[in-house]
């Protein structure tokens, strides 16, 4: 699968990022722009199927790109089409094209990808019957007409186990049904905040591309811990230097302070840091904290993981973070002051 994968490459020189970024500033064709984004996030280490998405080039397009970048230079990103290509399909070649779409997946055709996008369909269109459509939304009815629905898709551990994961859901739900009322139930992860800069998207005026600038310094990172209470909404969010048993111990230390003559009952997975023996050493002389952790290889299980997507999309996404402390601050800051409402094994518990 293409998903998540780091790409590692031989770093542009201080002067090829610069003269990128120049170029995507004053450059009036968005999709110049689009091509100098996709080079720049290349280098900057993004994952291919995230720069795919936010350029909508293909992922062979992308590393042919940068290869050409770097033979001719910034010419080589430049729209040289002449002349008006012929807008028009007739019917017959439009039924064609729905047909293609609905039975074969881009690979099949050459490409990378194993999913359709925009840009794929419409470089494959335009190779295809010389023909370019001027909007995206001719390619967006072509979709619909072949009964595609534009979403991500869902990732999958190939480690999986379904028939465990069910029978927590059932385990779990039923314990949680038989708690009192008093009993605090939190579900607890942890997070890493990187100078990274991630894309998302996003709805925009048609024809606006926004220029989001990349990070291209050292990697600086901070980690956060997250215990989001299921009975009210409230989220505990510590921002930390790393993740460790010992750090671990000093968090569970301060999520006992706010509930501090209370049973709780905590949910979170199985990380290393989480078994480690200081920490169970601390959870022995609490003697009041109950743990239940989740399946393996189920991060969707974890109301905590929706957190920080939520965290992430408001806070952090599309965004150049110069300084890490302030973006991570920014970050608690927004976790600890928004009230969240999500399931757990299937259950509300917020009353």
């Amino acid at each position: 699968m293409w998903y998540n994968i780091s790409i590692k490459l031989p770093k542009l020189s201080h002067e090829q990022i610069q003269e990128l970024r120049k170029f995507n500033k004053e450059s009036k064709k968005s999709d110049e722009s689009k091509r100098a984004q996709a080079v720049l996030l290349l280098d900057r280490g993004l994952d291919i199927a995230e720069i795919s998405l936010a350029t909508e080039l293909g992922r062979s397009q992308i590393f042919n790109l940068r290869s050409l970048y770097l033979k001719r230079g910034v010419e080589a990103l430049r729209d040289k089409r002449q002349g008006k290509p012929k807008e028009l399909l007739t019917r017959k070649q439009r039924e064609k094209i729905i047909e293609t779409v609905k039975s074969k997946n881009p690979k099949q055709l050459g490409y990378a990808s194993d999913h359709w996008t925009t840009g794929i369909l419409g470089d494959w269109i335009e190779e295809k019957y010389k023909a370019k459509y001027k909007s995206k939304t001719s390619l967006y009815l072509v979709f619909r007409k072949a009964s595609f629905s534009y979403h991500r898709p869902i990732t999958r551990y190939d480690l999986r186990d379904e028939k465990e994961i069910e029978d927590w859901k059932k385990q779990a739900k039923s314990k949680l049904k038989k708690l009192d009322a008093h009993t605090v139930i939190l579900s607890g992860d942890e997070m890493i905040l990187t100078t990274e800069t991630t894309i998302q998207r996003v709805w925009l005026p048609q024809g606006e591309y926004p220029k989001i600038e990349v990070s291209t310094g050292g990697r600086k990172r901070r980690s956060v811990y997250g215990f989001l209470n299921m009975r009210d909404g409230k989220e505990h969010a510590f921002k930390t230097e790393y993740q460790n048993m010992f750090v671990t111990r000093e968090i569970l230390q301060k999520v006992r302070a706010e509930y501090p003559n209370q049973k709780i009952l905590l949910l979170w997975d199985s990380a290393g840091w989480h078994k480690g023996s200081v920490v169970q050493e601390y959870l022995k002389r609490d003697g009041n904290i109950e743990i239940l952790h989740f399946p393996r290889y189920a991060p969707e299980e974890n109301p905590q993981e929706h957190v920080w997507k939520s965290g992430r999309s408001a806070v952090t996404h599309n965004r150049y973070i110069e300084d890490i402390d302030v973006a991570t601050d920014e970050l608690v800051t927004y976790f600890n002051q928004t009230k969240f409402n999500y399931e757990i094994a299937g259950l509300s518990l917020i009353s």
